[in-house]
């Protein structure tokens, strides 16, 4: 069975080759034999056609996924026996049974193969770790006054897309020129249905105040596809438009005008100018190098769009101590393009084997020709020996760092008698006021430092927001977390080598309780409570049964716990301060059906405010412009149920 009029990304759309094996001939977990007899079994069922191999042990867990240009040949070295190194043999030992798919050609088992191993993180793969979304400026046409606003996930918003940009800091500051050139809206649509008169952004000269008609509408496009453009690239262009009008302006003694144009060529400069290094001929690409040391890597990347540098990102991907650095990178880009778009041009800082095919497969997922290559002169050379010098840079400051890091882990498995060195400690915290936009965080640490990919909130909701109650609060955020993780243990789910809460005796006493109800008696639990008058440094800890202790204000650890509980304090504030903005700009209107922009503003309008709609009569209901009787009723029974 062939893939070839499926989606190679996506693992559900092939289906394993049936004819391999049969359930007689598959090898059990009691199999007496070794990994390379199990394999050859396969070997004599497999078709000389493309696809992707999983090798499997004894407790089902996936060890590798690979993919082929001819199965048949690529699993038969493995069962050979000769020529392995200590990785490989060990991997095949470990092999108890084998699953395939055969796709239509060897690029489209490329793609399936980095979907597989981002999805299932098979031990003996080199892996993307960190590999979070990363941001883009969104320009949303969905409306008759576009929005200008940042963007993560999915694609389900109809606008314009520009990135990615290497962080929100990027973002924000590209944002923050764009409303001085374009004076483009950045409110929320509710904020702008609900405007009687201009913002403080349209009093600062960084809106044109499209809410309330002081630009007219093909003006305020007018703006958008100059903004557009300039996202794009096309900067010189619209620069030296920008001059000539200025120039009109002040012919015509139009100096008001002028200035304001003046205003706006100096950010679109200022943006240009702000981004480093610039080299001509690369208008859209990411430029990607390695480096390693000790066994470990950091891949850096650049990105380039519309000629513009938009920051870059380091990483370090998971891999066996004699990985080359070619196959690291190879791995990386497979992975890190499998749910995001590829640019047209990607600069590597060495040659991969599998360029010709990487490109062929980044251009079949993206529509468009992607070339993929380590420039070998001029400026693109430049670019990537100095992407190679950041990512030296970045591994140095790693490796310093996990040293330091190691050291304290030691410190702190010492401090609460743990069996071994901890790999995950989960800190929790919770924030509100009193019970109102109740939430809980939970923060994640280990060898690795802050892993905020683990991150989490939870929505205290019902009976645990509803209250002031720090202990009960505390009791369900952990109720909820390690019910989950009972759920999840047997499947390999994360499990904590030590829980840390913010808080004291009360707060550990119901914490143990939930533990003895789950039957959870493996995990370590402490509390870390706040010193007299809140001070750093006095910091009192209690461990179930222990008297509460206490450390040296200059001991190491318990600088690294104060920073632990100040990570998972930022967090949950931060989580909590969110929550609260988003209730007070939400508008109850928005929740009534049938009511669109053009109701809700001539309701606002009318009555001043959501509450005042909310408490008004049937009849005056009635009396607002564009609002029918049947809807008028619609609107009042809504406030009344």
């Amino acid at each position: 069975m062939t893939s070839s009029n499926q989606n190679p990304a996506d693992p559900q759309s092939d289906a394993i080759d049936g004819p391999v094996m049969d359930e007689t001939q598959t090898p059990s977990s009691a199999d007496p034999r070794t990994g390379h007899a199990i394999i050859a079994d396969y070997v004599r069922h497999l078709p000389p056609k493309p696809g992707v191999y999983r090798m499997l042990g004894e407790d089902g867990a996936v060890l590798y996924v690979g993919k082929a240009r001819n199965l048949k040949n690529r699993v038969s070295n493995y069962a050979n026996g000769r020529g392995h190194s200590n990785r490989i043999a060990l991997m095949i030992a470990l092999t108890r049974t084998m699953e395939f798919m055969v796709t239509g050609t060897e690029t489209e088992a490329l793609l399936l193969e980095a979907n597989l191993i981002k999805k299932l993180k098979p031990r003996f793969n080199i892996l993307l770790r960190d590999d979070k979304s990363f941001p883009y400026i969104l320009i949303r046409r969905d409306h008759s006054a576009a929005h200008l606003t940042k963007h993560r996930g999915s694609r389900k918003t109809k606008g314009d897309y520009f990135g990615p940009f290497a962080s929100v800091g990027a973002v924000n500051h590209t944002i923050n020129t764009l409303q001085k050139a374009f004076l483009l809206r950045t409110c929320s649509d509710s904020v702008y249905e609900g405007r009687t008169r201009p913002c403080m952004l349209y009093q600062i000269k960084r809106c044109a105040g499209p809410c309330v008609d002081l630009v007219s509408p093909e003006n305020y496009n007018a703006l958008v596809d100059e903004a557009r453009a300039f996202l794009r690239g096309r900067s010189n262009a619209l620069r030296q438009s920008l001059q000539e009008q200025m120039q009109s302006a002040s012919d015509a003694m139009d100096f008001e005008t002028a200035a304001r144009l003046r205003d706006r060529i100096r950010a679109i400069a200022a943006v240009t100018t702000d981004q480093g290094i610039n080299p001509d001929g690369v208008e859209e690409a990411d430029v990607i190098a390695i480096a390693q040391d000790g066994g470990k890597s950091c891949v850096q990347v650049y990105f380039y769009r519309a000629g513009q540098n938009w920051g870059n990102q380091s990483f370090f991907p998971r891999h066996e101590i004699d990985s080359a650095p070619e196959d690291v990178l190879a791995a990386f880009i497979a992975q890190f393009y499998d749910d995001r778009p590829a640019p047209a041009l990607i600069m590597t800082s060495h040659a991969l084997d599998d360029a010709e095919l990487l490109a062929e497969a980044l251009s079949l997922k993206s529509d468009r020709k992607v070339q993929v290559h380590p420039p070998q002169r001029g400026e693109k050379k430049k670019l990537v020996d100095q992407t190679a010098h950041n990512a030296r840079e970045a591994l140095a400051r790693r490796l310093s760092e996990s040293a330091s890091q190691a050291q304290l882990l030691k410190g702190v498995q010492k401090l609460f008698k743990l069996d071994e060195i901890p790999s995950r400690i989960e800190v929790y915290d919770n924030s509100h006021i009193q019970g109102t936009n109740a939430l809980g965080a939970m923060i994640v640490a280990g060898p690795e430092g802050f892993e905020k990919n683990h991150y989490r909130r939870f929505n205290m909701t019902g009976d645990d927001a509803a209250t002031n109650d720090d202990f009960a609060m505390m009791a369900a955020m952990l109720r909820r977390r390690f019910s989950r993780m009972l759920k999840e243990r047997e499947d390999g789910g994360a499990v904590p080598d030590l829980v840390l809460i913010d808080g004291g005796k009360g707060q550990l006493g119901k914490v143990m309780e939930v533990m003895d109800d789950l039957g959870v008696n493996d995990v370590a639990i402490a509390a870390i409570a706040k010193g007299p008058e809140r001070d750093a440094g006095r910091e009192a800890f209690y461990l179930p049964g222990l008297a509460p202790f206490k450390l040296p204000q200059n001991d190491p650890v318990l600088y690294y716990l104060q920073r632990l509980r100040d990570e998972a304090h930022r967090f949950a504030i931060g989580g909590h301060r969110a929550k609260r903005k988003k209730a007070l700009t939400d508008n109850p209107l928005d929740e009534i059906p049938g009511i669109g922009p053009s109701r809700k503003k001539a309701l606002l309008a009318h009555f001043g405010s959501a509450k005042a709609v909310r408490n008004a009569a049937l009849a005056d209901l009635e009396a607002v412009d564009g609002v029918s009787k049947a809807m008028a009723k619609r609107i009042f029974e809504w406030f009344q149920s």
